[in-house]
This record gives C-alpha cells, sequence and structure tokens, in this order.
C-alpha cells in the first residue's frame, strides 16, 4: 500500500450533515481496500483564491491515508461524480506527519489572540 494526502473542497452551502457524510463516504472506500485513514482534518469554511462555480468560499477537508492505488482512483471517481465535492487534489507522498498542518496551527493561534 503506498501513501496518499488528499484534499477536497466542498460547496459552501452545504450542510454539517452532509459535509461529514462525504468525509465518511470517502474513508468508506480507503478502509474497504484494506488502507486505513492516518489523518482527518477538517480545515472549515475558507475563500478560495478564485471563484468556482460562482462560490467565493468552500469547506476543506485533508486526509492522509494508507491505502492502495485502486482504492484512490474510485476516491477520485466519486469525488467527480459528487455534486457536493467542487476541487479534488490527490497526491502519492512517502509520508504522513502525525502533527497539525499549517492551516490548523494558523487557525488555532487566531482562536486564542480572539
Amino acid at each position: 500500500m503506498s501513501l496518499y494526502e488528499a484534499t477536497f473542497i466542498a460547496r459552501q452551502d452545504i450542510s454539517a450533515a452532509d459535509l461529514q457524510k462525504v468525509a465518511n463516504d470517502f474513508k468508506e472506500i480507503a478502509t474497504s481496500a484494506g488502507g486505513k485513514v492516518v489523518k482527518e482534518e477538517d480545515w472549515g469554511l475558507r475563500t478560495l483564491t478564485y471563484k468556482i462555480h460562482k462560490s467565493k468560499k468552500g469547506h476543506y477537508i485533508h486526509f492522509g491515508l494508507d491505502t492502495t492505488k485502486e482504492a484512490v482512483a474510485e476516491i477520485d471517481r466519486k469525488a467527480r461524480l459528487n455534486e457536493d465535492v467542487v476541487r479534488t487534489l490527490i497526491v502519492k507522498v512517502d509520508a504522513i506527519s502525525k502533527d497539525p498542518s499549517p492551516l490548523l496551527n494558523e487557525k488555532s493561534n487566531e482562536e486564542t489572540e480572539a
């Protein structure tokens, strides 16, 4: 099995329950192939650099996956078919850090300052 990092951007008007359902669907595909989810992060609602389908914001979800390339291909296929997902990025990596991502560190620093 190989290590992958996958980031998904969901529509801004999606409910929290629907967002969690989308994330669970992707996790289920990875685990059903004998893999596992090493890391899962919800980066929250963030402003997009440019408009995508007339949306200025999107919900970001990030996964660290240890799974097969067939499972990753299926996750990518399902993400393209899902109307709630507007962008997907899946990258093969050498290692997945257990530490929180820089975006989560930035977000927690902003919350403590406020």
